[in-house]
C-alpha cells in the first residue's frame, strides 16, 4: 500500500483578490527562462491571451508591474520579468519551499506515528 504524503496549495489574497498562488509563479518563472509569454503558455499548455490574462490580473490585484514587453522586429519581440516582478517570483519561491518544509515537519510530528506503519511516509524536506 502506498504511504500517505501531506499535500497543500499556497495562495495569497488581498482583500479577496488574488495576488499570487503557485500556478501563477510558474507563469512567471517560464516567462522568465523562456523570454516569452507565448512560450511561458505554450509550456503550460495554456493560450496566450489567457497567460496575458493572468498577469494582467496579478499586475492589477498587486498594483505593480511584473513583466515588460518588447514588440518584435526580425527577431521576434521579448518579455522578461520586471525587478518587482523578479523579487516576487524569488521571494514566493522561498516561502513555497518554507510551507513544505513545515508541513513535512507537521505531518510527522501530528500525525505519522498515528498511521498504521504500512501508509507511514518517510517525510523529508520538499517532499
Amino acid at each position: 500500500m502506498a504511504a500517505f504524503a501531506p499535500r497543500q496549495k499556497l495562495w495569497l489574497e488581498c482583500d479577496g483578490r488574488l495576488v499570487m498562488s503557485d500556478y501563477r509563479l510558474r507563469l512567471l518563472e517560464l516567462v522568465a527562462e523562456t523570454g516569452s509569454l507565448a512560450g511561458a503558455a505554450a509550456a503550460m499548455g495554456l493560450s496566450y491571451r489567457r497567460a496575458w490574462g493572468k498577469v494582467k490580473e496579478l499586475e492589477e490585484n498587486l498594483e505593480m508591474s511584473l513583466v515588460h514587453s518588447e514588440v518584435g522586429g526580425a527577431g521576434g519581440g521579448h518579455t522578461s520579468l520586471t525587478a518587482g516582478g523578479e523579487a516576487l517570483v524569488a521571494a514566493y519561491g522561498r516561502f513555497q519551499r518554507r510551507m513544505a518544509d513545515e508541513l513535512d515537519a507537521a505531518f510527522r510530528a501530528e500525525l505519522q506515528e498515528v498511521l498504521p506503519p504500512a501508509q507511514r511516509q518517510a517525510a523529508s524536506p520538499g517532499a
